[in-house]
């Protein structure tokens, strides 16, 4: 049950909202053209993803291309209240505040291959006050004009692109502003060497770990670990062969963050050390 809702518009669409709402309650969200920021001032609420619920605690923030994602978030416990911060993002409204040049985390730059949509932030000093600023200004609403707007839209921009989260908040952007659905085999193929581990690279396909598991054995017909690590020491042994690389160098770039490891995986595959098999 929703106990209060504000918001402000910018430019004839919503930007920011303060949504207090008492629980038990399950919300989808209707399919819109924005990408959307959630911070948890109060309680907590669980976001829907593939079969699994991830959790979003008090202070922590969910950041979301609501055109590709799952769009439903909920909390069951009876008689909570939780307070939610929302920060709309538009594609038209930030082309018209970056009229000259978009900022480097709304631009496609080295992209990744990846159909992720959603990522959940930690608790962040920065974003914390950003928060308390933006209550400051529903509690002062005389005070808010467009300008205003437009400066608390860019400042979560700045500070989304200083968190640790950034390259998947850029990566969200991305879709948001160049929408482009990956199969899943080609964001394997694309992501086979980057130092990703299984669950990285099931959240690169909005998926579940069990569910990524098994979609990549209906693809495959392999488990992802062995699949992944057969062709990293494919291709460690194919550039041992055709290059001068050091043999640390060419784990690495194949996707070994570990020599030892990489070593003793080589070795149990081609009975040899990578040191052995380059001398022939």
């Amino acid at each position: 049950m929703i106990i209060d809702h504000k918001k402000y518009d910018l430019f004839g669409k919503s930007m920011v909202q303060n949504i207090t709402i008492k629980a038990p309650f399950t919300f989808d969200f209707p399919i819109t053209d924005n990408a959307c920021f959630l911070y948890m001032l109060q309680g907590e609420m669980q976001y829907h993803r593939d079969e699994d619920r991830v959790n979003i605690p008090h202070k922590h923030a969910l950041f979301l291309n609501c055109v590709q994602a799952s769009k439903t978030i909920s909390n069951l416990n009876a008689g909570s209240v939780n307070e939610i911060m929302i920060v709309n993002f538009h594609p038209d409204i930030l082309k018209r505040v970056y009229d000259r040049e978009m900022p480097f985390i709304l631009q496609a730059s080295e992209r990744m291959v990846s159909n992720k949509s959603v990522e959940v932030l930690n608790n962040n000093f920065l974003i914390e006050k950003y928060i308390e600023g933006l209550l400051f200004y529903f509690q002062h609403p005389a005070l808010v004009n467009d300008d205003i707007l437009v400066l608390k839209l860019k400042e979560i921009i700045l500070l989304l692109a200083q968190t640790p989260n950034a390259r998947a908040v850029q990566t969200i952007f991305t879709q948001l502003f160049s929408p482009t659905t990956y199969t899943f085999k080609q964001i394997i193929e694309a992501n086979l060497f980057a130092q990703l581990s299984i669950d990285a690279l099931a959240r690169l396909n909005n998926l579940s770990v069990s569910s990524f598991k098994r979609e990549f054995a209906r693809h495959y017909n392999d488990t992802p670990a062995n699949y992944i690590k057969t062709k990293r020491l494919e291709k460690a042994a194919e550039l041992l062969l055709l290059s001068t690389e050091r043999i640390k160098d060419i784990a690495f770039s194949c996707g070994f963050n570990d020599l030892a490891n990489f070593t003793k995986s080589f070795r149990e595959k081609y009975q040899c050390t990578p040191g052995e098999f380059r001398l022939g």
